[in-house]
């Protein structure tokens, strides 16, 4: 999987959450949603990665590449100071980070979920000012 396609995960698991969403389908849109900023956060980070014949890349990296934490793909990302920066500039931004950065693979399997939860996960996640995503993609 290279970066592109990553980038084109976001954006179709976004698509795919508002299916969910209209089908009042509350944990699997919320889930999908934060599977989105995964694959945004992978495409940063794979941006990183250069193929040279002789580099090796380093092991944790390549590691830690591997996670479904939002938080050590924000750090891998080289972003974490950049975020920090534009929670300081933008509150509404600093409240949708909070909002997804508790995302984790475990909702995979919630059965629960509430349509408050899931649109503002969607809210958070897609909004055109403040969003995470338009953020990332920004980024990536």
């Amino acid at each position: 999987m290279d970066r592109t396609q990553l980038q084109q995960l976001a954006e179709l698991r976004v698509e795919d959450a508002e299916v969910l969403l209209a089908a009042s389908r509350w944990a699997a849109a919320y889930y999908l949603l934060g599977y989105s900023i995964e694959c945004a956060l992978k495409a940063c980070v794979a941006k990183q990665f250069r193929f040279s014949p002789y580099e090796v890349p380093d092991k944790k990296v390549v590691n830690d590449f591997y996670t479904h934490d939002l938080g050590t793909l924000l750090n891998l990302s080289g972003l974490k100071s950049e975020k920090e920066r534009r929670a300081r500039t933008d509150s509404a931004f600093e409240i949708n980070w909070n909002i997804v950065k508790d995302w984790n693979e475990t909702y995979r399997y919630y059965l629960g979920g509430t349509e408050t939860d899931a649109r503002g996960m969607y809210e958070a996640v897609t909004n055109s000012t403040s969003g995470v995503l338009p953020w990332l993609k920004t980024q990536w």
